[in-house]
C-alpha cells in the first residue's frame, strides 16, 4: 500500500462514516504524488497526516423554538482546519444535509481555495443541519441567536472569520452579527457578506459567480477562444447561478438554463435574468414559475430526471457551469456534455463533479476549472471586504470588481503553470492542489510542529 493509500486507510478508521469528506482528500492527495517523490520533507513533517485533521472540530447544540412554541433542536459544527497562512476563513451552511462529512470536506477544500487566492487567510466551514425554507423571520431570528450563542466563542476579526454559504445570506449573516456584537460587546469585522449598511463589500454577493466566469474566461483566451455567444448550461439558481448567468451575459454569451431542488429550466433563447432574480431573490419562488412568464422555455421536474444523472447537463451547449452543489454532475453528464461539443466546465460550487465526472474531462482534455480554484472568487472577496474593514473605508464597485479580476487571473496562473512544471499541461485539478497545498505545507513547516 502506498504512502497515499495508507494515510486515507487511517483516515477511514479514525473518522469513519465520512464519505464526502474521504472524496475530498482522495482528489486532492492523488494528485501530490509527483510533488511528495520530488521533496521529501512533506513526509518527514508529516505535513499530509497534519493538514487532513483540523485545527479544532467544534459541534453543539442549538435550542430553539418555532411560532407555535414548540422547541427544536439541531446540531451546529464550526471546522477550523488550518491557520498556516490567516486567520481561519469560510462559510456557514444551514441544509439539512449538513452533517459532519459535509463540513469536513467542505473546509478541507476552504484550505486549498483560500491559499490559492494569495491571500493571508486560512481554512474552515461550519454550519447547522437547520433548514430556513419556509420559516418566518422570527423563526430564523431565534434560530441565529441560538447558534451564535456558542459560536462566537471561537470566532473573531483574527482568529475566524465566517461568512455565508447555501441557507445563509444577509438576513441570516445580520442576525448572527447582531448576536455576536451583544453577546462579545464589540462592533468587529467578524463576518464577511455582510449589509453594505454596516460593513459589506460591494461586489461580495455576485463574486463567486462573476469570478467563476472570470476563471472560464481566462482558461477560454489561453485557447485562443472567447465567451462571446458561447451556449451555456448554468445549474442552481441561489446567488452563485444568478450572478454567474448576469456576467455570461455581460460578456456577451448566452445562459440557457438554471435549476432548483425541485426542476431545471431550459430557455433556448436565453434565461431572463430580472425574472429569475424576480422570482428567487424577492418572492423565493419555486422555478416552475418561471414558466408562467416564458412559455417558450422547458421545465423538467426531478422525477423526470435521468436515473444516472441530472436534467440541466443534457442539452447541448458548448459550456458548462455547475453552481449547485456537491457531486451534481455525474460520469454520464459528464459524458454527454462532451458528445455534445462542451469544450469548458468551470465549477462555481464546492466538488459539483464526481471524481469519474472529472476523469471524464481530463480524458477529453476540454479545458476544467475545478471549483477550488474556479469559484475561489468570493472568498477573495471576503477578504477584500476584511480590509475594507481594517481600514474603515469603502471601495467601489468598479475597485472591487477589478481586484476581482486580478485574483481570478493569478489563480489561474498559478494552476496552469505549476501543472506545466509538473509536465501536466492543462490539468488544472493537479495544478491548483500542488500550488494550494505546497503554499500551506511550507508554511506549516516554518510555523513549526504546531
Amino acid at each position: 500500500m502506498t504512502y497515499i493509500h495508507s494515510t486515507i486507510a487511517k483516515l477511514m478508521l479514525s473518522s469513519p462514516a465520512q464519505a464526502e469528506f474521504y472524496q475530498a482528500v482522495e482528489e486532492v492527495l492523488e494528485s501530490l504524488t509527483m510533488v511528495l517523490e520530488q521533496d521529501d520533507k512533506y513526509r518527514r513533517h508529516a505535513i499530509i497526516e497534519r493538514m487532513i485533521e483540523p485545527e479544532r472540530q467544534i459541534m453543539f447544540r442549538v435550542p430553539w423554538a418555532d411560532d407555535n412554541g414548540v422547541i427544536h433542536v439541531n446540531k451546529g459544527y464550526r471546522i477550523e482546519f488550518n491557520s498556516a497562512l490567516g486567520p481561519f476563513k469560510g462559510g456557514l451552511r444551514f441544509h439539512p444535509s449538513v452533517n459532519a462529512s459535509i463540513i469536513k470536506f467542505l473546509g478541507f477544500e476552504q484550505v486549498f481555495k483560500n491559499a490559492l487566492t494569495g491571500l493571508p487567510i486560512g481554512g474552515a466551514k461550519g454550519g447547522a443541519n437547520f433548514d430556513p425554507k419556509g420559516r418566518s423571520d422570527a423563526e430564523i431570528m431565534r434560530f441565529c441567536q441560538s447558534f451564535m450563542n456558542e459560536l462566537y466563542r471561537h470566532i473573531g476579526p483574527n482568529t475566524d472569520v465566517p461568512a455565508g454559504d447555501i441557507g445563509v445570506g444577509a438576513r441570516e449573516i445580520g442576525y448572527m452579527f447582531g448576536q455576536y456584537k451583544r453577546l462579545a460587546n464589540s462592533f468587529d469585522g467578524v463576518f464577511t457578506g455582510k449589509s453594505l449598511l454596516w460593513g459589506g463589500s460591494l461586489v461580495r454577493k455576485e463574486a463567486t459567480g462573476y469570478g467563476c466566469v472570470y476563471f472560464a474566461k481566462y482558461m477560454l483566451q489561453d485557447r485562443q477562444q472567447t465567451l462571446q455567444d458561447k451556449q451555456c448550461l448554468v445549474s442552481g439558481s441561489g446567488n452563485v447561478a444568478i450572478y454567474t448567468i448576469e456576467k455570461l451575459q455581460q460578456l456577451g454569451a448566452i445562459a440557457v438554463s438554471c435549476s432548483d431542488s425541485a426542476g431545471t429550466i431550459y430557455h433556448k433563447s436565453g434565461i431572463v435574468l430580472a425574472t429569475l432574480k424576480q422570482l428567487k431573490e424577492v418572492q423565493h419562488a419555486r422555478l416552475s414559475e418561471y414558466i408562467s412568464h416564458h412559455p417558450d422555455a422547458e421545465y423538467t421536474p426531478v422525477a423526470d430526471y435521468p436515473d444516472d444523472g441530472h436534467a440541466v447537463w443534457r442539452y447541448p451547449a458548448d459550456l458548462a457551469f455547475p453552481c449547485a452543489t456537491q457531486n451534481e454532475l455525474t460520469a454520464a453528464d459528464a459524458t454527454v456534455l462532451v458528445q455534445n461539443g462542451c469544450i469548458a466546465v468551470s465549477e462555481g460550487a464546492n466538488m459539483p463533479s464526481t471524481q469519474a465526472a472529472v476523469e471524464v474531462f481530463l480524458e477529453a482534455k476540454i479545458a476544467y476549472g475545478p471549483g477550488k480554484a474556479a469559484n475561489a472568487g468570493g472568498v477573495a472577496t471576503s477578504q477584500l471586504e476584511m480590509a475594507q474593514n481594517a481600514s474603515m473605508r469603502s471601495w467601489s464597485f468598479a475597485e472591487v470588481d477589478e481586484q476581482l479580476k486580478i485574483i481570478m487571473r493569478n489563480i489561474y496562473s498559478s494552476a496552469r503553470d505549476t501543472a506545466s512544471e509538473f509536465g501536466a499541461e492543462g490539468n488544472l485539478v493537479l495544478g491548483a492542489n500542488i500550488a494550494g497545498f505546497r503554499r500551506v505545507a511550507d508554511a506549516m513547516i516554518e510555523q513549526g510542529l504546531v
